[in-house]
């Protein structure tokens, strides 16, 4: 089994930036996919950007491409959200995920982390 731990949330004025960060436990980070899904309040978890094994596929949703950026590190089994020009309508708890398929649906990801809150203040 995988073991994820988001770090990196917290309260952030509109136009702000975060880094959010996952580390993932084990000797095989680089054999999956890397996922960062969000859920606010009342909504369904959606997918928010998707990063290959090898780090040179990635996919965005819509509603952050050209805002957040999806990166990873298999020497540190570590991969980030960059999240610029944040928004109040980015408010959610952000999740790790992994798959052993570049994939963008959730019911795909065999491994989660708890979250961690990401608010974004107007």
């Amino acid at each position: 089994q995988v073991q994820l731990v988001e770090s990196g949330g917290g309260l952030v004025q509109a136009g702000g930036s975060l880094r959010l960060s996952c580390a993932a436990s084990g000797r095989t980070f680089s054999s999956y996919a890397m996922g960062w899904f969000r859920q606010a309040p009342g909504k369904e978890r959606d997918v928010v950007a998707i990063i290959s094994q090898s780090g040179v596929g990635t996919y965005y949703a819509d509603s952050v491409k050209g805002r957040f950026t999806i990166s990873r590190d298999n020497a540190k089994n570590t991969v980030y959200l960059q999240m610029n020009s944040l928004k109040p309508e980015d408010t959610a708890v952000y999740y790790c995920a992994a798959s052993s398929s570049f994939v963008i649906a959730a019911p795909f990801y065999n491994y989660w982390g708890q979250g961690t809150q990401v608010t974004v203040s107007s």
